[in-house]
């Protein structure tokens, strides 16, 4: 049995060379890969990130409404969550899914801040 993928269109040079989907759809669940912003600025970076995670979702036929749960990785964690929360309320509204906040110490991508994985429902 083959799995259900979403990959936009933007991200299907990452599926095919990194072998990962950007979101697998399983039943009313999208489970979302974890996605990683590009930025100067940690503020700026954890946006592009949060627009990624929307533009993956939106691809799945969800959107931020729409996350149960996120788990959110995030290089020097003390440091960075008064940002991470300023910004994520910029896209995540109540009533507020499940999160996990995890501080880690580096990520695949050198320099990267944080990485944000989610899991959405689709509404019957």
């Amino acid at each position: 049995m083959s799995i259900d993928v979403v990959v936009p269109e933007k991200d299907r040079k990452v599926y095919e060379s990194w072998h990962f989907a950007p979101a697998v759809r399983h039943g009313d669940l999208v489970f979302v890969s974890g996605v990683i912003g590009r930025g100067d600025t940690p503020e700026e970076e954890f946006r592009n990130a949060w627009v990624s995670v929307g533009e993956v979702l939106a691809e799945a036929g969800v959107g931020y409404d729409d996350i149960v749960d996120s788990t959110l990785y995030i290089v020097d964690l003390q440091k960075h969550a008064a940002t991470m929360a300023k910004v994520k309320d910029e896209f995540i509204e109540a009533p507020y899914p499940a999160s996990t906040w995890i501080g880690i110490s580096e990520l695949v991508i050198p320099g990267a801040r944080a990485e944000i994985k989610v899991t959405a429902r689709r509404r019957p």
